[in-house]
């Protein structure tokens, strides 16, 4: 009877090694494939960077008048609101010229309405000539008749004839004056008249300077970077301080330019910020391509076309919009990092933006100004001083 031979314990050491490594084998091989079909039906259409960094808009705070600051109503990281006052400038010298803009204005009334009233004054002169050359061609052609006949005499009819001359040219006189001072008092009347409009101009001028006294938010946003300081004197178009809107932040996305073969205005982007991780994800849009590189916008261009040459692969800014909820959700800051994934499978959109911009991208309120005011007191000064100049009569 033949007994079994046990096999040898180096050969079952072979078998099962061979059985791990196939099995090991087909394991990496499935996981290539699987690599390779994710990457064919998703990795393909996505360009990634972390070259990205959040932008956003930088309003500038500045003053339209010189002047000493006495004032100022908020600082770093504070909240404001478009018309808040900001800084309060020394408003004296101001309120003074405004104070003699009026008094220039009075002045102006007055003279103006003596114009006027010169101007009626020659019309009853001029109307006086006329009916003494009426009454003085009537004596001549009287005396005329009569000197025919002998009944007036040659010297009688020459003192006639030199009355009427003597009317005609006092009439050419009075109708010249009239004439002048027609031209300065013109067809408007006085309120309308050019010096009264161009003392009314310098009046709301100096008013516009004292309102100015008070720069105000052009924005609502958050403050930062403020230089001001209480007591400095500032000139127009200083920088006081920078207002940052919130809601206007974007991601600028640095991608190498071959990642922009297939990337087009209006494709999906999702965002993570460094700030929050990869808890928090943002959903933008791609908004726009840089019409250049960095290096060709930078403040020393690179200059390959003197020494050694080597290439370097450049970056395209690409901007990112992202929506208002999820700013407002998870704020952002201007400069922090970020890593952006561009989704390209949908390649139909433009590469550059198709039409012009019919509204614009920022615009404030803050420096309109009400002028009822200050046009009401206007007509005031007008319509005292005319009466003061001539009480019995109204301005023409």
């Amino acid at each position: 009877m033949d007994s079994a031979v046990a096999p040898h314990p180096t050969s079952v050491l072979q078998t099962r090694r061979r059985q791990w490594l196939l099995i090991l084998g087909v394991g990496l091989v499935l996981i290539g494939l699987l690599a390779v079909t994710a990457w064919w039906l998703f990795g393909r259409n996505q360009q990634s960077t972390d070259d990205a960094y959040v932008g956003g808009d930088l309003v500038s705070v500045m003053p339209q008048v010189a002047g000493t600051v006495i004032s100022i109503g908020a600082d770093e990281t504070d909240r404001v609101q478009a018309g808040q006052e900001l800084i309060k400038l020394d408003a004296t010298d101001a309120r003074i010229a405004l104070q003699d803009a009026e008094q220039q204005l009075a002045r102006a009334v007055r003279q103006t309405r003596t114009v006027f009233a010169g101007r009626d004054q020659l019309r009853a002169v001029v109307a006086g000539r006329e009916a003494e050359l009426r009454r003085a061609s009537e004596d001549f052609n009287r005396r005329k008749d009569l000197a025919a006949s002998g009944a007036v005499s040659a010297e009688e009819l020459g003192h006639t004839r030199d009355a009427l001359q003597a009317a005609r040219d006092a009439l050419r006189a009075a109708q010249e004056n009239l004439a002048a001072s027609a031209a300065l008092a013109g067809d408007s009347d006085l309120a309308e008249h050019p010096d009264v409009q161009a003392a009314a101009t310098q009046v709301e001028r100096a008013w516009l300077a004292l309102q100015r006294t008070s720069v105000r938010a052009p924005v609502s946003g958050y403050i930062a970077r403020r230089v001001v300081q209480l007591g400095e004197h500032i000139a127009p178009g200083a920088p006081l301080m920078l207002i940052v809107p919130p809601e206007r932040l974007w991601i600028d996305a640095n991608f190498k330019e071959v990642q922009l073969t297939r990337m087009r205005i209006g494709q999906p982007a999702t965002v993570r910020a460094d700030l929050y991780g990869r808890h928090v994800e943002f959903h933008g849009t791609v908004a726009g391509l840089g019409m250049g590189t960095g290096a060709a916008f930078a403040l020393l261009p690179a200059q390959n076309a003197t020494g050694n040459w080597i290439k370097v692969v450049q970056r395209v800014p690409v901007r990112i919009s992202l929506p208002a909820a999820e700013l407002q959700a998870h704020p952002l800051r201007i400069g922090l990092s970020t890593r952006v994934s561009v989704s390209t499978r949908d390649a139909s959109g433009p590469q550059l933006a198709p039409r012009v911009r019919q509204s614009p991208v920022l615009q404030t309120a803050a420096y309109e100004m009400d002028h009822g005011a200050i046009e009401a007191r206007i007509a005031d000064i007008i319509r005292a001083n005319t009466r003061a100049a001539s009480p019995a009569s109204a301005p023409r």
